[in-house]
């Protein structure tokens, strides 16, 4: 059975979407979970950072994985990964809750790398950087899905009954899956070995390649921007801006789904206009007018201004990721796309460990929101700058190399 281009970005789209949901459930959950727990809410921060250090093991080991075992079963073992993780949250024991982050972890970090693998392979040069955009709106979807449905399901069936329906959606995903294997996974050397000295590999060709080493960091700061507004925007609005929460979380959601039209926007953009580089260039200024806007005004602002400026920042904090990833999988060696984007996404999880507690750091020794927004994206500008002066440099036909 041969899968065409649009059934394979159909299949990357939908894993995308079920393992951003499974790692989101239990945060979205928290404020239930934690009483069972007998922990305060607010350790969702650490939850969610363990949760992105397994990501980073699993996204450098994705590409032994791939190579070995094939994208489509990389895939499933990610998706099983998942719902093992939801599975140990059940007893709600924090010991449990938080080997369970750290499998989630471990499931969600190949899945990138192992779509990226897939479509490299069936997409057109001239459209990399919108299919891949569309596959990444999978992460704000599935957010979309465990923030919609996981509420209600706990009045439902309980906190317990929720994650055990996640967990068997995504062993369900796991085995549809398997219809399309036998076609998507021809090029899987199962005679290759997978050792820890793999570890290194996606790392090494990262920094092998000055283009993929400054993507690689771009993304970094890029994510720390991201989640920092993600995980912190509700907070500022409630309490330097005199939001209700309600209101506050009303505004994150313009946010994020100004982020999902991002991805499709920019991925356009970047194919049929600026190109990738010069692309994440404009977004790293506009992540900095964003985030500096929002910074700026005072309370009692009018409703149209915070909504412009949280508009801005979530289409281009939440939306360059597919531009990114199509870019990486460019630059990188042929027959080394998945390996690629595994190293690359170590840096760009390692920017979601580090960016929100830097930010929550820099709030609180400085004690103001408004200045930790305007330092944490001066990273992000920066590399901009450098996307910028290095655009011309870094060719596609650097996958024929």
């Amino acid at each position: 059975m041969r899968v065409s281009g649009a059934g394979t970005l159909a299949i990357t789209l939908a894993v995308q979407a079920l393992v951003s949901a499974a790692a989101l459930v239990v945060p979205v959950l928290a404020p239930v979970l934690s009483v069972s727990a007998g922990v305060g809410a607010e350790l969702v921060g650490v939850y969610v950072s363990l949760m992105y250090v397994g990501a980073m093991l699993g996204s450098l080991m994705a590409g032994g994985w791939v190579a070995r075992l094939g994208a489509i079963r990389a895939s499933q073992a990610g998706l099983v990964l998942c719902a093992l993780g939801l599975l140990c949250s059940l007893s709600g024991h924090v010991v449990l809750l938080a080997a369970g982050a750290v499998l989630l972890g471990l499931g969600y970090g190949p899945i990138t790398p192992a779509s990226s693998h897939l479509l490299i392979q069936t997409t057109p040069a001239h459209r990399m950087s919108f299919v891949f955009s569309v596959k990444q709106t999978g992460v704000p979807l599935g957010g979309v899905l465990a923030g919609l449905l996981a509420p209600k399901m706990e009045i439902a069936i309980g906190w317990r009954g929720t994650l055990l329906v996640t967990a068997l959606a995504c062993v369900a995903c796991a085995l549809l899956a398997q219809g399309v294997r036998a076609a998507l996974d021809t090029d899987r050397k199962p005679g290759r070995r997978v050792s820890l000295g793999d570890l290194r590999t996606p790392l090494a060709l990262i920094f092998s390649r000055r283009s993929l080493a400054l993507l690689a960091g771009a993304s970094l700061c890029f994510s720390a921007v991201q989640w920092s507004f993600s995980a912190y925007v509700v907070t500022f609005l409630h309490d330097s801006l005199a939001y209700t929460l309600v209101a506050a979380g009303i505004m994150l959601s313009l946010g994020q789904v100004a982020g999902v039209a991002g991805r499709l926007l920019w991925g356009w953009c970047a194919d049929r206009y600026l190109g990738a580089m010069a692309t994440l260039a404009v977004l790293a200024l506009l992540m900095t007018v964003g985030s500096v806007t929002l910074a700026l005004l005072p309370a009692g602002a009018p409703l149209p201004a915070v909504a412009l400026a949280l508009i801005v920042l979530g289409a281009a904090g939440v939306g360059w990721n597919g531009v990114y990833l199509a870019e990486v999988a460019r630059q990188a060696p042929a027959g080394k796309a998945g390996l690629a984007t595994g190293g690359a996404l170590t840096c760009t999880f390692l920017g979601v460990v580090l960016g929100p507690p830097a930010f929550g750091a820099i709030a609180s020794l400085l004690d103001s929101y408004r200045i930790a927004f305007v330092l944490i994206v001066i990273p992000a500008l920066l590399f901009g700058v450098l996307l910028a002066a290095q655009r011309h440099r870094f060719k596609p036909q650097e996958l024929t190399k």
